[in-house]
């Protein structure tokens, strides 16, 4: 006992013992801040594993919606939150890859401020258009807007992954069509159906219905792998012969800089484990998303750093920087 005792002292000496935090994590309830309302997606699919962790941890999981200020204010009360792995943030590709580069100031530096714990859902957008717009696929639509420079379309705001994803479209492929910005995702898919503008990326959920009323046609969805919920839809990749294409947001959970490591890796692990549960994965596609089997927190790194090139140079490329 005292060797033991003797070896533990010298190792917390040198800096490899685990922290009595870890060692005995959790002995408290966990929170989860959310940056969006309760009843989104992200929402949703946050309150699915957090049943799944508060039974594998034996503690309970709160989820806490701080919606606003375009998502810094969960994102900031994480960011400065203590570094014990009992607050958490779900955050997005907004929060992560394109506030730091569409405002003059944010609160959290995206890459110091956070440690990765799971990517585990991507949520693709799916292009469609009115049906009165004489296109019954994508390769159609590109054809009419090299011919036409009257077509438009929406989004929920200027700066947002759908706004971006037709940006994006339209640098691929030399296309000049106009952007009419919303204060709201509903009216943004409602004027795609009445016409006052041709099309549009949209959100699944909040589209479906006017999809299967026949009120907007579906031409393409914007993930590389095609959405369980529209089988039938291929991926923009497939429909341009752009293999490479992909716009999507994502969700990940992140703790604050400086969470020990091995409550990182337990976390990492619980959370692997739950979303690749056949019925947490029909669930989440159900809702129009995309599970994915996590990377390691260094893959998660490297693919954010990655959204950040990409969805950074876009908007410096569009004379957005610091704009908001």
């Amino acid at each position: 006992m005292r060797l033991g005792a003797l070896a533990l002292g010298l190792l917390a000496m040198m800096g490899l013992a685990p922290p009595a935090a870890a060692q005995d994590y959790p002995n408290k309830p966990i929170t989860v801040i959310l940056p969006l309302a309760a009843g989104s997606g992200l929402d949703l699919v946050v309150r699915l594993y957090g049943e799944k962790l508060q039974e594998s941890l034996g503690k309970p999981v709160v989820v806490e919606n701080r919606p606003g200020a375009a998502m810094m204010i969960a994102t900031q009360a994480v960011a400065s939150a203590p570094p014990d792995g009992y607050t958490l943030l779900v955050a997005t590709s907004s929060a992560i890859a394109i506030n730091p580069v569409l405002f003059k100031q944010i609160t959290y530096d995206p890459v110091k401020s956070f440690a990765p714990i799971s990517l585990y859902v991507k949520s693709p957008f799916i292009l469609v258009a009115n049906p009165d717009l004489p296109v019954k696929n994508v390769a159609e639509l590109i054809a009419l807007a090299k011919q036409r420079k009257d077509l438009s379309f929406s989004s929920p705001g200027v700066g947002v992954v759908p706004h971006l994803s037709m940006e994006y479209v339209k640098g691929r492929f030399g296309l000049d069509i106009a952007h009419v910005p919303y204060r709201n995702t509903p009216q943004s898919i409602l004027d795609i159906a009445s016409g006052h503008v041709q099309m549009g990326f949209v959100e699944v959920g909040a589209s479906l219905p006017l999809i299967q009323e026949g009120k907007l046609r579906v031409l393409a969805v914007s993930s590389s792998s095609r959405l369980p919920i529209l089988p039938d839809a291929p991926t923009f990749a497939e429909a341009a012969n752009a293999p490479d294409f992909e716009t999507v947001s994502w969700h990940t959970l992140l703790a604050p800089a400086g969470t020990p490591k091995p409550i990182l890796d337990r976390l990492h692990a619980e959370m692997k484990r739950i979303m690749q549960d056949p019925v947490i994965k029909a669930k989440v596609e159900a809702m129009g998303l995309l599970p994915i089997d996590t990377p390691s927190p260094e893959g998660i790194e490297a693919y954010f750093a990655g959204e950040r090139e990409k969805w950074g140079a876009l908007v410096r490329k569009l004379g957005l920087e610091g704009s908001q």
